[in-house]
């Protein structure tokens, strides 16, 4: 893909293409949109409009555009999204099976209320409910924040008490490393000390779970949605916000980061399309949480055609193997961690391609490089920092 824009833009060798992007930054992120057939609602008036000011540049201005139309272009029985828990659950949901989620998601989120620029908080594991909840909020114009269950009460609400959100998706409990983990009575607390919060919906994931009557008062998923609802994807401006996530919180309360609809779908299609060259047929993993950025990145890859696989757990059950298994058997193309996590392996010893059939893996990404899968030769020189 990185060759064929290449080409298109009229450039010879990457270093051209390169300083291109820099020198007339406006052409290229016009090109960009042209190659991932982004689709604006209302056209831009002006790429740039103030490219002096860095704090106010004006991308797009004037312009509007849907991110959920965008991660739901694609229609049919071909797999959008497979889960795979620690536990041995296996889900799979097809294109259409997710545009008609996200679509009866947000029409149970409209009858509550929620409108364009209200926050919408998750408290999930990286499950297809997180990401249908993500979708379906976005596709009305409010704006999604999430962090992962094993977070306790003070962390949640470090975070969500910020931001004040009208509905909270939340989780009854979840697996790690054999365990299974309730949750409810965090989730009661969290409700009760954040006041903004007007209703609460549980996802049901922990089935083996105690009864219990913390969480009395929420809404179970299956019946906030609404079944049959038409899918509805609200064109927004261009720098419109899409996400609330957060810093790590070492340097006193996590601080708020906005990502708008226009600039994360720009960006995350470059990264995807150009740089890891992922398109239909690809089936796209990496081992995250929903506290994570790397969430936020791993689901734009239905933008780009892929097939998203997530997982929830233990990277290291069943010896550290657990992830190359899924990888084997979901035929993942792309597979991406952690240098810790690839560290850890080599120092168990664990050799992925001596143990699995990877035939169709192409791409090990790791947070700050990219390891050829042939050698899954993991020196500390390849796998940065």
């Amino acid at each position: 893909a990185m060759h064929r824009f290449m080409r298109t833009t009229g450039h010879d060798d990457y270093a051209a293409l390169y300083q291109w992007s820099i020198d007339e930054a406006p052409a290229f992120w016009e090109a960009l949109c042209a190659f991932c057939d982004v689709a604006f609602d209302t056209p831009p008036a002006e790429v740039l409009a103030r490219p002096d000011d860095i704090m106010d540049a004006g991308w797009f201005s004037g312009s509007r555009l849907s991110f959920s139309a965008h991660l739901l272009r694609n229609a049919g029985d071909r797999p959008a999204i497979i889960f795979r828990g620690e536990n041995g659950v296996r889900r799979a949901l097809s294109c259409d099976d997710l545009r008609a989620q996200v679509a009866a998601v947000a029409e149970g989120l409209r009858r509550v209320g929620v409108t364009k620029g209200d926050r919408v908080a998750g408290y999930l594991p990286n499950c297809p409910e997180a990401v249908i909840a993500m979708l379906a909020a976005a596709s009305i114009g409010a704006i999604w924040s999430s962090c992962s269950p094993d977070f306790g009460v003070n962390g949640v609400v470090d975070r969500f008490g910020q931001i004040e959100p009208k509905i909270l998706f939340a989780v009854d409990g979840y697996y790690y490393n054999g365990k299974t983990c309730d949750t409810r009575s965090v989730v009661a607390d969290v409700v009760r000390k954040i006041s903004s919060i007007e209703h609460t919906v549980v996802v049901a994931f922990a089935p083996d779970l105690e009864p219990s009557s913390a969480l009395a008062d929420a809404v179970p998923w299956d019946e906030f949605l609404v079944a049959g609802a038409k899918l509805v994807c609200e064109p927004v401006e261009f720098d419109h916000p899409l996400y609330i996530m957060f810093s790590s919180g070492t340097t006193g309360a996590p601080k708020c980061i906005v990502h708008g609809h226009g600039g994360t779908l720009l960006q995350h299609l470059k990264e995807h399309v150009l740089h890891t060259d992922i398109g239909d047929g690809d089936r796209l993993f990496y081992f995250t949480t929903c506290g994570w950025m790397m969430w936020n990145w791993l689901v734009s890859g239905l933008a780009s055609g892929a097939t998203i696989v997530l997982y929830d757990g233990s990277p290291f059950f069943n010896a550290g193997r657990v992830l190359w298994q899924m990888a084997e058997t979901e035929k993942v193309t792309v597979f991406g961690t952690s240098a810790k996590y690839i560290s850890a392996l080599e120092k168990a010893g664990v050799r992925p391609r001596d143990e699995f059939a990877l035939p169709g893996l192409r791409a090990v990404l790791s947070t700050g490089s990219v390891l050829a899968p042939e050698g899954f030769d993991f020196v500390d020189d390849a796998i940065g920092e």
